[in-house]
């Protein structure tokens, strides 16, 4: 090796050992704000408690704790916080594939109209009682979020299928879908379904089980698998179709498995967790100013901020006016249109 290659060689190895040190940093982080994240509540907890309760239910040696804390950790705060922490990380990836995707910095996962859709989907459920008692508010929720999804693609497609024309068809199922729940709600619902619809759709992680956590772990991390695995298609669609079609890119082909598995992802969160915005909105720009605009870096940056962000966002939402639960939608609102415009701001063209 010549002499003058090794300061090259030296930088690849010295980024390599401070993204090694990034990424065991994080997931350390992440570790400490799901357990810290635990003991905040009315029940009077410990980390030490947190990690002996987990370590037992993993087989890892025995808690010296009580049934009831120990309930109050596996059944009730962890779940909740592994949800957030999914619902987050989830979130932030499928920002980031949308902004890359539509070549808007902007978009959001719910620019396909299925946060929308869900919603008009979970107020069938439950305001109109349609399922009679067999179909749960999630499932009506994914229902709609996929009926809504269905429509963009047609209307995407019969109008040419281009970015904008997405953004367009998604645009129009929002405002169909929405004006469809608001009818419903308004001449079907009762004060409390009124209450307990509004709550779930500012977004709610209160009734979270392990069930919702494998489900949506599971979409995610598949998800998550695939966006990775084409990472070098994201990269090239930066540059534009033409560019990306002429390095042997099949555009249509990737941006329509990309806007499947976004919508499946988005979809399943949602219908767990309500619509909780500007999650992938704001994050994935954080994550960029972090590991640069790679997405084969920047996904799981991306989810590891997200993942962190929502724990977080969660514990304020159920904490800050205990025992009453703020909305966790209202939360990310308050943090992420400042952000928003912050963003804004820095892309202002000049006159």
């Amino acid at each position: 090796m010549s002499a003058g290659s090794l300061p090259g060689a030296d930088r690849t190895a010295a980024a390599r050992g401070a993204r090694t040190v990034l990424w065991v940093v994080g997931l350390v982080v992440l570790a400490l704000s799901i357990a810290v994240a635990i003991t905040i509540g009315p029940a009077d907890l410990s980390v030490g408690e947190v990690f002996a309760v987990v370590g037992q239910h993993l087989g890892l040696g025995d808690a010296d704790v009580s049934r009831i804390r120990d309930g109050i950790v596996w059944e009730l705060r962890l779940p909740r916080t592994l949800l957030a922490a999914v619902c987050g990380a989830g979130l932030a990836i499928c920002g980031a594939i949308m902004q890359s995707l539509l070549r808007n910095p902007l978009a959001d996962p719910f620019v396909l109209g299925i946060s929308s859709g869900a919603s008009t989907g979970a107020v069938v459920v439950v305001v109109l009682g349609v399922g009679g008692g067999i179909i749960t508010l999630s499932t009506g929720a994914f229902i709609g979020a996929t009926v809504a999804f269905a429509m963009v693609l047609l209307l995407a497609a019969g109008a040419g299928g281009t970015p904008d024309r997405v953004v367009l068809a998604g645009v129009a199922a929002t405002q169909l879908f929405s004006a469809l729940t608001s009818f419903i709600v308004t001449s079907s619902a009762d004060a409390e379904q009124t209450r307990s619809v509004l709550f779930w759709l500012l977004g709610s992680l209160s009734g979270a089980d392990w069930r919702d956590v494998v489900t949506c772990g599971t979409v995610c991390v598949v998800g998550l698998v695939i966006c990775i695995a084409l990472a070098p298609a994201l990269d090239a669609f930066a540059f534009g179709e033409d560019a990306a079609s002429s390095l042997g890119i099949s555009v249509r082909t990737v941006r329509l498995v990309l806007l499947v598995v976004t919508a499946l992802i988005t979809a399943t969160l949602v219908s767990a967790a309500g619509a909780i915005g500007f999650v992938g909105l704001v994050l994935p720009h954080a994550a960029r100013a972090v590991v640069g605009p790679g997405h084969r870096l920047l996904l799981p940056a991306t989810a590891l901020i997200g993942a962190i962000f929502l724990v977080w966002v969660d514990t304020v939402a159920r904490t800050v006016f205990s025992p009453q639960e703020l909305p966790v939608g209202v939360v990310t609102a308050l943090v992420g249109v400042p952000a928003f415009a912050v963003i804004l701001y820095r892309r202002r063209r000049p006159a």
